[in-house]
């Protein structure tokens, strides 16, 4: 078993009292009085009397590593005491190292400058009400209570490394514009920061906080950082208010957290933060961006409702338990967010990215109509967001889609590419789409014009791609990129998929909408798709837009009948019907009757065909080819061609017709 090191003395000239060769070399630590060899707890009390005698309020002292009783205390403080304020004014006070034994009390004392580093307090320590201009308590040790309640720090302060095994009161206290740093402090006990007010940085980076926290009505008007930081037991930061970064980086939550009605005005950062116990961020209100990449939540099932006015970063954190989500922001992301348990997010104002997000159960996702409540039923203030309140999902590639609900959401400009089971995906609600372009447009010497339809976001980067007016579509997020845009065989599939999910819901015309689209990017694909195919698509498409545009088949058959009647009046009717005649011959007493009609013959000059009579007959003839009927009208025999073209012609468009009308009432 090794031998401990011997103590090495201290960098000042020390008393070294009670010193011992064997077993304490050093001994007495404290600073030698001005004028003697010895520390003011070892001095005489005639010189000790006499030390005390020559201090004035303000005065500067030094008594480092000075052992000190409630009695010597007791006196250095009524020595120092200022008779306007009746309190201890020190001017720079030295006692680091410093051993209090007994109950302190510098309460009300002011402190040009106070350093107490390493110094240990046996009982309780009080600097309630205190002023210090710096102070650093770096490494002390408090065994009993520490009041530090309505304290004032007009310069620096520093904490770091300290170590609190009691009470810890910083109820109300003042920190001025320079920083006041926690790094690594250990609360044992309470730690009490109840309408603490932080005007420069606060600092609390890997301190651990064994005992209730409470920072009720804290203000940080600087930056705040916890990065690092263990709350065992609960911690509550109800009403505080953060105006500037706010970072709980990798920090840990084991007991009940409380952020509610906490204001966060800058950047707040809760990255690989772990919330072990329930953490409630209910009308929590973000003025810049609030980030929670990577964070866990163990078993908190309600996480808001939040207002942010930037980004909501959601990104990679993990819910292990059924949980309701309540966001309004202007952007959420959850790329990669794993939901290991049924989840429903509602939503206001925001575009919602769901890129590669993991789900192990049923995760709904809708836009939420009214503003939110909180507690005692009152209402999200939203004042930080604008514009409408309309939810938009930006992706959902990458997602399992079997698991995914979308509700009242617009999917205009959301990808879907590189989702898995798109065909299970429940489309609920209202759900808006990309639309085409409206109107009509000139391509080269024709005027088209698009027909109203949903779109798939890719099909808009694709033909932003290739159109020769790109303006009219949405570009993609990698335009112009082809290597990195869907083509048409990619987006037809898409729609395939999708087309599977709205027939599922009973929704027909969203199915038939996509079946469109999917006829579409099969019509241009040139990679799997082979030139027959493409030729009868090509021909579907014309006649009666893939049998879901009836009013283009109509219009083919009111074009075909005309044009049957009118061939008809040309060249099928006959001038006249002809005439049955009939013979007869005797023979041999027995009468033989013979009937024949001779073939319908057209002649006569044009203007002799296109009459009235002429013109009722051919529609008679047509009207009848369209309802797969015989009018029993007699015709020339390029009359009979011309009505075997038109049933079956005819007939087909008016079917086309009616499926499209049927395409777009049933449901």
């Amino acid at each position: 078993m090794g031998v401990p090191p011997a103590p090495s003395p201290p960098s000042w000239p020390h008393c070294g009292f009670y010193a011992d060769p064997a077993t304490d070399p050093v001994g007495c630590r404290g600073i030698h009085v001005a004028g003697h060899a010895v520390c003011l707890a070892h001095l005489t009390d005639t010189d000790r009397d006499s030390y005390l005698a020559s201090l004035t309020p303000a005065a500067d002292i030094d008594h480092r590593g000075t052992p000190f009783t409630e009695e010597l205390l007791h006196r250095l403080l009524d020595a120092l005491r200022d008779p306007t304020t009746t309190g201890p004014r020190f001017g720079t006070a030295l006692f680091h190292g410093a051993q209090f034994s007994g109950d302190v009390s510098f309460a009300r004392a002011e402190f040009g400058a106070a350093w107490f580093y390493e110094a240990q307090f046996s009982n309780d320590a009080s600097f309630v009400g205190a002023q210090f201009g710096d102070a650093g308590f770096d490494s002390a040790q408090f065994s009993g209570e520490a009041g530090f309640s309505g304290a004032r720090f007009s310069g620096a302060a520093s904490f770091e490394s300290v170590q609190f095994s009691g009470l810890a009161d910083f109820n109300n206290a003042q920190f001025a514009r320079r920083v006041a740093r926690f790094g690594k402090a250990q609360f044992s006990g309470p730690a009490l920061f109840r309408s603490v007010q932080f005007f420069g940085p606060a600092q609390f980076g890997e301190a651990q906080f064994s005992g209730i926290t409470q920072f009720t009505g804290a203000q940080f008007s600087d930056n705040a950082r916890f990065q690092g930081v263990q709350f065992s037991d609960s911690v509550d930061f109800f009403m505080a208010r953060f105006s500037g970064d706010a970072w709980f980086d990798r920090a840990r939550f084991s007991g009940n957290t409380q952020f509610l009605e906490t204001q966060f005005l800058g950047p707040a950062r809760f990255l690989s933060a772990r919330f072990s116990g329930p953490a409630r961020f209910g009308k929590a209100q973000f003025s810049g961006t609030a980030r929670f990449d990577g964070a866990q939540f163990s078993v908190e099932p309600w996480f808001g409702p939040i207002a942010c006015a930037g980004v909501l970063d959601l990104s990679g954190a993990v819910f292990a338990v059924p949980v309701t989500l309540e966001i309004a922001a202007h952007e959420v992301r959850c790329v990669r967010t794993r939901w290991e348990s049924t989840a429903t997010v509602r939503l206001r104002y925001a575009t919602a990215d769901l890129s590669y997000a993991v789900l192990s159960a049923p995760v709904a996702v809708t836009a939420h109509p009214i503003p939110f409540t909180g507690g005692f039923d009152t209402t999200v203030d939203e004042s930080v967001l604008s514009g409408p309140a309309a939810v938009r999902v930006a992706s959902v590639q990458g997602v399992d889609a079997a698991f995914l609900v979308l509700t009242d959401l617009d999917l205009s400009d959301c990808l879907f590419s590189g989702a898995f089971h798109l065909d299970q995906l429940r489309l609920e609600g209202r759900c808006a789409f990309a639309a085409v372009p409206t109107g009509w447009r000139q391509r080269g010497i024709r005027l088209t014009r698009w027909t109203r339809r949903r779109t798939l976001a890719e099909e808009h980067h694709w033909r932003a791609q290739t159109a020769c007016q790109p303006a009219l579509w949405r570009f993609g997020p990698h335009h112009p990129d082809p290597g990195l845009t869907p083509d048409p065989e990619d987006v037809a599939a898409l729609y395939r998929q999708l087309r599977k999910a709205f027939e599922d819901g009973r929704n027909e015309p969203g199915a038939a909408d996509f079946y469109y689209g999917e006829c579409e990017m099969r019509r241009h694909d040139r990679t799997s798709t082979s030139t027959g195919e493409r030729r009868l698509l090509w021909g579907y498409w014309l006649l009666s837009g893939y049998g879901l545009r009836a009013s283009r088949a109509m219009g083919w058959l009111l074009a075909a009948m005309a044009t049957t009647t009118l061939a008809l009046m040309l060249w099928g009717l006959p001038s006249h019907d002809p005439a049955p005649a009939t013979t007869g011959s005797l023979t041999h007493g027995k009468i033989t009757l013979n009937t024949e009609t001779s073939d319908p013959a057209l002649i006569g000059p044009w203007r002799q065909r296109l009459t009235g009579p002429r013109a009722e007959k051919a529609i008679r003839v047509v009207v009848n080819s369209v309802v797969f009927r015989s009018s029993g009208q007699n015709l020339t025999t390029t009359g009979t061609y011309i009505e075997m073209a038109s049933r079956l012609l005819e007939p087909t468009l008016l079917a086309l017709a009616a499926l499209a009308v049927r395409g777009r009432i049933k449901r």
